[in-house]
C-alpha cells in the first residue's frame, strides 16, 4: 500500500511537472513570432535595453506570472489602394491597386512591427495604404497621363522606391505592388483612345472583310476542288468501267482470240519448217554447185593473177634496166659536157687572153698613133700659125698682093661656088638666050668680085683703124669672116667668093661641103631653054617651053 502511495505521489509530481512545463512551455508557429518581455534579455542584431526576447520558429520557456508572450503574425497583409491623384496636367485620376505586404523575418524588422503593431495588427493595412497614398500623389503629380498610361512600370517602380524606407522603418516589406485600374472621371483618357479605338475598329472591320474575302474564296476554292475531285471520280469510275468493259469483252473474245492465236501458232511452225527445209536445200547446194565452182573460179583467178604478176616483173625489170641504162648514158652524157665546158672554159680563158693582149696592143698602137697625130697636129698648128702670122705680116705691108695671091690659090672654089648656086635650080628660062647666061655668068662672078672688093675694103679699114700692132687681129680677120659665111649657107659662102669659105663649107657648115656638087650626092644638071624675045615685050615662044 505504500508502494501505491508512494507511486500516487510519483505519479502525481510527474503530472504537476507536466503540467507545469505545458503550462511555460510555448512554441512559436511557422508564421508567427513570439514576443516574451517581462525579463531583461539580449537579442542578436538588437539594441540593449529593447526589454523582450523574441522566439521565431522553436519553443522556448516562459514564467507565467513573470513573463508575457505575445504573437506577432508574419503572415502576407493586402492593402487596397484608391487614391484620388491629380497629374501634371491638372487631371484628376482615381488610382486602383493593390500592395502586398508582410513583416520583415529578420529579428529587427520583427521587433519594429511588434513595437508598432503589436496590438493594432488590424490597422496595419491602413497605415500601409496611407504611406503609399502620399507617396502616389506625389509621383502621379510629376507624370502626365500619357505617361502614366504608356510606362506604368514607372509608376510603380517609383512609388515602390518612395515607400521602402518608411515601410522598412515600420518592419514590413513589400512583396508585391501592383496599380489595378486609373480612371478618369473627365473622360481624358476615353478622348485619348477615340482615335485609336476607331482605328482599331477600322482595322477590325478591314480584318474582318478581309476574313470574309478570304472565307468566300476559300469556300469558292473548296467548291472548285470539289466539282474537280467529283470530276476526277467520274472519270475514274468511267475509266474503270471502261476497263471493266474492255475486260468482259476480251473475256467474250478470248475463245476465238484462243483458237485464233493456236491456228496462228500452226501456221508459224509450219512457215518454220518449210524455211529450214529451204535452209537445208540452199546448204545443199552450196555444197554440191557453189563450192566446187568457186573453187574453179578462184583457181582460174589465181593462175591469171600470177601470169599478170609475172609480165608486171618483167616490166619492172626491162623499166628498171632502161632507167639504169639511161643514167648511165646521162652520166657519161654528163661527164662529157662537163669535160667540153671546161675545154672550152681553157679556150675561152686563152681567147680573152689573146684578146686582151691583142687590145692592148692596139689601144697601145691606137695611142702612138694619137700622139704621132696630136704631134703632127700641134707641128701642123704651129705652122698654120707661123704661115698666118707670115700672111698677116705680109697682109700689113701689101694687102693687094696677099688679096690677090689668095683669090688665085681660091679661084676654082670661087667659080664652084658660085655655080652651085644654080646647082638646086631645076629647071631656067632664060628669056634673052645665050645674052641671057653670060649676064647671068658675069652676075654672079660679078657678085664674087664685089664681094672681093668688100673683103679688100674691110681689111684696109681694119689696117687703118688698128695699125701696124693689129696685123695679127687683121690677119685671122677673112678666116672668121669666111668660116662664119660658110657656117651659115654653102651658097652664101660661094657668092661671097671668100677662099676660106669653101672650107667653112669642110667644116661646120650646114650647107654642101666645101667641094660643092662634087662632094654630094649626084644632081641632074639644070635645064637651059632659050626663049626668044620679041621687041614687043610678049613670049612667043612660051607655048614651045
Amino acid at each position: 500500500m505504500v508502494i501505491g502511495i508512494v507511486a500516487g505521489v510519483l505519479l502525481a509530481a510527474v503530472i504537476i511537472v507536466v503540467a507545469l512545463f505545458k503550462l511555460m512551455w510555448r512554441v512559436a508557429e511557422p508564421n508567427e513570432a513570439l514576443i516574451i518581455s517581462g525579463s531583461k534579455h539580449r537579442t542578436d542584431g538588437l539594441e540593449e535595453g529593447m526589454g523582450f526576447r523574441i522566439v521565431t520558429g522553436r519553443g522556448t520557456l516562459v514564467l507565467p506570472g513573470v513573463q508575457a508572450v505575445r504573437k506577432l503574425s508574419l503572415d502576407l497583409n493586402e492593402a487596397d489602394l484608391n487614391v484620388d491623384c491629380v497629374t501634371k496636367q491638372g487631371i484628376p485620376l482615381k488610382v486602383h491597386g493593390v500592395v502586398i505586404f508582410k513583416v520583415g523575418d529578420d529579428f529587427v524588422s520583427i521587433a519594429n512591427a511588434a513595437r508598432r503593431f503589436l496590438d493594432q495588427q488590424k490597422f496595419m493595412g491602413d497605415r500601409v495604404h496611407n504611406v503609399f497614398a502620399g507617396h502616389l500623389r506625389s509621383i502621379v503629380g510629376g507624370l502626365t497621363v500619357e505617361d502614366m498610361i504608356r510606362d506604368r512600370e514607372r509608376l510603380t517602380g517609383e512609388t515602390r522606391a518612395a515607400s521602402g524606407t518608411e515601410m522598412e522603418k515600420l518592419g514590413l516589406i513589400i512583396d508585391s505592388l501592383q496599380i489595378h485600374e486609373i480612371q478618369d472621371p473627365t473622360g481624358y483618357i476615353k478622348n485619348l483612345a477615340a482615335p485609336h479605338a476607331a482605328a482599331v475598329q477600322r482595322d477590325a472591320r478591314i480584318a474582318e472583310a478581309e476574313a470574309d474575302r478570304l472565307a468566300t474564296e476559300a469556300e469558292q476554292q473548296a467548291k472548285a476542288r470539289m466539282s474537280q475531285a467529283q470530276r476526277d471520280s467520274e472519270i475514274l469510275q468511267a475509266g474503270y468501267q471502261a476497263e471493266r468493259d474492255s475486260a468482259a469483252a476480251k473475256a467474250r473474245q478470248a475463245g476465238p482470240l484462243a483458237q485464233a492465236a493456236a491456228q496462228q501458232e500452226v501456221v508459224v511452225q509450219e512457215t518454220r519448217v518449210a524455211e529450214l527445209a529451204a535452209r537445208r536445200r540452199e546448204q545443199q547446194l552450196q555444197a554440191d554447185v557453189r563450192k566446187p565452182a568457186d573453187a574453179a573460179a578462184y583457181e582460174k583467178r589465181t593462175l591469171a593473177e600470177a601470169e599478170r604478176d609475172a609480165r608486171i616483173s618483167a616490166a619492172q625489170a626491162k623499166a628498171r634496166e632502161t632507167e639504169l641504162a639511161a643514167a648511165a648514158e646521162a652520166t657519161r652524157v654528163k661527164t662529157a659536157a662537163a669535160a667540153e665546158a671546161e675545154a672550152t672554159t681553157a679556150r675561152g680563158t686563152a681567147a680573152a687572153t689573146a684578146t686582151r693582149a691583142t687590145g692592148e696592143a692596139e689601144a697601145e698602137a691606137a695611142r702612138a698613133k694619137g700622139l704621132a697625130a696630136a704631134e703632127a697636129s700641134r707641128a701642123q698648128g704651129l705652122a698654120e700659125a707661123e704661115a698666118i702670122k707670115a700672111r698677116a705680116s705680109a697682109l700689113a705691108e701689101n694687102q693687094e698682093a696677099v688679096v690677090a695671091q689668095q683669090l688665085a690659090e681660091q679661084w676654082p672654089e670661087i667659080v664652084r661656088a658660085g655655080a652651085q648656086a644654080f646647082g638646086s635650080v631645076d629647071h631656067m628660062v632664060l628669056l634673052n638666050g645665050a645674052d641671057g647666061v653670060s649676064d647671068l655668068f658675069a652676075k654672079a662672078l660679078t657678085m664674087g668680085g664685089t664681094g672681093l672688093g668688100l673683103a679688100r675694103q674691110l681689111l684696109a679699114a681694119m689696117g687703118t683703124a688698128d695699125g701696124p700692132g693689129a696685123g695679127t687681129r687683121a690677119g685671122t680677120g677673112p678666116v672668121a669672116g669666111a668660116g662664119g659665111i660658110g657656117a651659115g649657107t654653102g651658097d652664101a659662102g660661094g657668092r661671097d667668093g671668100g677662099g676660106r669659105a669653101g672650107s667653112g663649107g669642110h667644116g661646120r657648115g650646114d650647107g654642101p661641103p666645101a667641094g660643092g656638087p662634087a662632094a654630094g650626092p649626084p644632081r641632074a644638071a639644070p635645064r637651059v631653054e632659050r626663049v626668044p624675045v620679041e621687041e614687043d615685050g610678049g613670049i612667043p615662044g612660051a607655048g614651045a617651053r
